[in-house]
């Protein structure tokens, strides 16, 4: 479902060239449950934003369900990443003026991926799958801060992507939670989603298929290892 070949991701700063990511080689299987395990700044979400199309490599290639997204322009890009990719944040990023179930139709609204008559049926659905449906005319700000990821949650599945992919999904949550919303991103993988998560969280290894260890923009290990992991050497 994911494969990165030879990616690197270097930013122009006042201080000079910054090596966010160093000749990454990794490959996902289709409805793998992945964890990226790595200290605040080891190029976890450089990582996550180049497989959903929100960055651009500096060199190599990212290709997610047989598109090289280098290929694509900007617009095809948003096209593509609209349909194709759900994204979950560390804080939520729901829109505070509209209730919680127009947040979860927003991306039908923008990429048009179900009849205007169908998308508010299907907002519904997936807040209720969270246990968000007796919460759908709520604004955001009335909900806990696990409620609104739950939410967030379901606005990713939105048009129903193949890819998930979760930056600090936990960070902001206490642990009761935090376990609650793991095992929701669980039962999407096991539902037949490719998961992505990025955490600083490394007592996970149970619930995820493998964990793949990040430090200074390089892969430096792989757990429960079904596909092959490497930094500087190809697959």
């Amino acid at each position: 479902m994911i494969k990165l070949q030879a990616l690197s991701k270097t930013y122009s700063t006042p201080a000079g060239d910054y090596a966010a990511l160093r000749d990454i080689h990794l490959q996902i299987a289709a409805g793998e449950f992945v964890a990226i395990v790595g200290k605040s700044g080891s190029g976890k979400s450089t990582l996550l934003n180049l497989v959903g199309g929100i960055d651009s490599p500096t060199s190599g290639t990212v290709e997610v369900a047989g598109t090289a997204l280098q290929r694509l322009d900007q617009n095809h890009l948003a096209a593509w990443r609209g349909r194709n990719v759900g994204f979950v944040f560390q804080f939520f990023q729901l829109l505070p003026t509209l209730t919680v179930a127009e947040n979860v139709m927003l991306p039908m609204d923008f990429c048009r991926t179900y009849p205007v008559h169908e998308r508010r049926g299907r907002a519904l659905d997936l807040l209720d799958r969270v246990g968000l449906a007796a919460h759908a005319n709520k604004l955001p700000s009335t909900l806990s801060g696990g409620e609104q990821q739950r939410a967030a949650i379901a606005r990713a599945l939105a048009n129903d992507p193949a890819v998930i992919l979760a930056d600090e999904p936990t960070g902001n949550l206490d642990s009761v939670t935090a376990g609650a919303v793991l095992e929701l991103l669980l039962a999407m993988a096991s539902s037949g989603k490719t998961v992505v998560i990025a955490t600083h969280e490394r007592d996970i290894s149970h619930l995820v298929d493998r964990k793949i260890e990040m430090t200074d923009g390089s892969l430096t290990g792989s757990t429960n290892s079904a596909c092959p992991v490497s930094s500087g050497a190809r697959p």
